[in-house]
């Protein structure tokens, strides 16, 4: 999850995430004489989808061009690999095209299984480079290495131009779906578009939104909460401001800081849908205002831990 720096970072700026407690879990097996995925919980039918890794194609009828979305960070990985004869089956607690860096979860994941099931050995610092390669490559070179760094590292980064592991306290935040998937290829092309026509303006907001990731640092090392708040809110108007802001996600972030006496919120990931995120005050109570409020706005709310550990190896045979 990107706490500040949306945008901003893929220009240089610094830029702020944290690793949640959501899992991505990737296992693979065997299977003879062709390729197949499984995704049951992308919230599209793909159980039993079988894809050509080299070409990308989906072998099959009648399937949802969605299907085809929800594959082709899977799909890369296995042609990175030359993998052939297996089955993939990917189970995600993250919604998909959200804001919460479900792709860069699905490729980490993905080559950690891969990893472990051809015994190719790859360290984290492998995986991690590996991830933000490909995923780089799936959305035409844009993104930052941020999301891939924590899914692969866990804990909190600060991104300025490349990924550092930074030690910070756990905090607890509410998380509004608004049920809009985006596309975060096409926001993030919007804005920097908008940025080669207006330079003059988007630079000084990017450089703004840097010293905002900055700043919140500290913030969080001092138990801040409500100056960090005002980070929230201000990163908020910031992106706003560059067009990435919808009516949707309006709603859930003014219900947050409203009814839900939030600290402060704001869009999380690339915008045009997707996912805001709040800073509720501390207790349990706190944490069901801010909820009850996204709930009533017509959000979908959540409650997440941020700096939760990354990549890891589970019990069952080939899982990640």
């Amino acid at each position: 999850m990107i706490l500040f720096g949306e945008h901003a970072v893929v220009s240089g700026a610094a830029a702020l995430g944290a690793a949640v407690d959501l899992r991505v879990r990737a296992g693979i097996e065997d299977l003879p004489g062709r390729v197949e995925i499984s995704a049951p919980d992308l919230r599209v039918t793909l159980a039993g989808i079988a894809v050509d890794p080299f070409s990308g194609a989906i072998l099959g009828n009648s399937i949802k061009e969605g299907a085809v979305h929800a594959t082709r960070y899977i799909s890369a990985v296995l042609k990175e690999f030359g993998a052939r004869d297996l089955r993939v089956t990917v189970v995600s607690e993250v919604p998909p095209a959200s804001g919460l860096g479900s792709s860069a979860s699905v490729v980490v994941a993905t080559l950690g299984a891969l990893s472990r099931h051809l015994s190719l050995d790859l360290s984290l610092d492998e995986i991690a480079d590996e991830a933000h390669r490909i995923e780089k490559s799936v959305q035409n070179g844009l993104g930052s290495p941020m999301d891939t760094a924590l899914a692969t590292f866990g804990g909190y980064q600060i991104v300025e131009g490349s990924a550092k592991l930074i030690d910070l306290p756990e905090m607890r935040l509410v998380v509004g779906f608004t049920g809009r998937p985006h596309d975060t290829r096409a926001e993030v092309e919007k804005v920097q578009s908008f940025g080669a026509r207006y330079p003059e303006i988007v630079d000084p907001i990017f450089r703004a939104i840097g010293e905002i990731s900055t700043r919140a640092v500290g913030c969080i090392r001092g138990g801040s909460l409500e100056e960090l708040g005002r980070l929230f809110d201000a990163n908020h108007g910031l992106l706003e401001s560059i067009g990435v802001g919808t009516r949707e996600l309006s709603e859930l972030v003014y219900a947050s800081r409203g009814a839900g006496r939030a600290f402060g919120a704001k869009i999380t990931g690339a915008g045009g849908g997707g996912c805001m995120i709040a800073l509720p005050g501390p207790g349990p109570e706190n944490v069901l205002r801010v909820m009850t409020a996204i709930a009533q706005a017509r959000g979908e709310p959540f409650s997440v831990v941020t700096g939760c550990p990354g990549l890891r190896l589970e019990d069952s045979a080939d899982e990640i």
